[in-house]
């Protein structure tokens, strides 16, 4: 786990809520505050769709951050700044299998439960926090090493400047 402050948080968050280069990741979770506080929760509620708009949008569990970004940026956008903002984004299934396999990491893809990328604006400060879980017991932490140079690596190649906290 590693924290990352951004340095330049109107780049950060034009990115994040207009660009398309966090569109890959799953949402997990949403919340914003403005004149209140607006919660989301990622998971896809199958029963809101008809069983051919499931095979045909091929859902899975969570949201991808494409389909929740626009939700999320009608909320902040505006004349104000938001009091604060928490989203927690993950890393597909797939995305995750090819992470496992491409750095040779000792985990079966069943093993990893998400890799995940937690971003936090509070009091004029932006950070971007990285994330790991695993569904057994390991002292190795090759893992949480090669997902926190990974997403050091995003941010650079996506030209989001930061600084390690």
């Amino acid at each position: 786990m590693t924290a990352l402050k951004i340095e330049e948080i109107r780049t950060f968050t034009s990115k994040l809520f207009v660009g398309e280069i966090f569109d890959q990741f799953l949402a997990k979770e949403a919340v914003i505050a403005t004149f209140n506080t607006f919660t989301i929760d990622g998971t896809i509620r199958t029963a809101y769709y008809s069983k051919d708009e499931q095979e045909e949008m091929n859902l899975g569990q969570l949201s991808t951050w494409a389909m929740m970004k626009p939700f999320c940026f009608s909320l902040i956008k505006g004349k104000r700044l938001p009091v604060s903002f928490r989203i927690i984004l993950q890393m597909s299934k797939e995305g995750t299998e090819r992470f496992l396999a491409s750095r040779q990491i000792p985990l079966a893809p069943d093993q990893v439960k998400g890799l995940y990328l937690n971003i936090r604006y509070e009091e004029d400060k932006l950070s971007c926090v990285t994330g790991t879980s695993v569904s057994i017991f390991t002292l190795d932490k090759t893992l949480d090493e090669e997902w926190d140079q990974a997403m050091k690596g995003f941010l650079k190649r996506n030209e989001i400047p930061f600084l390690e906290e």
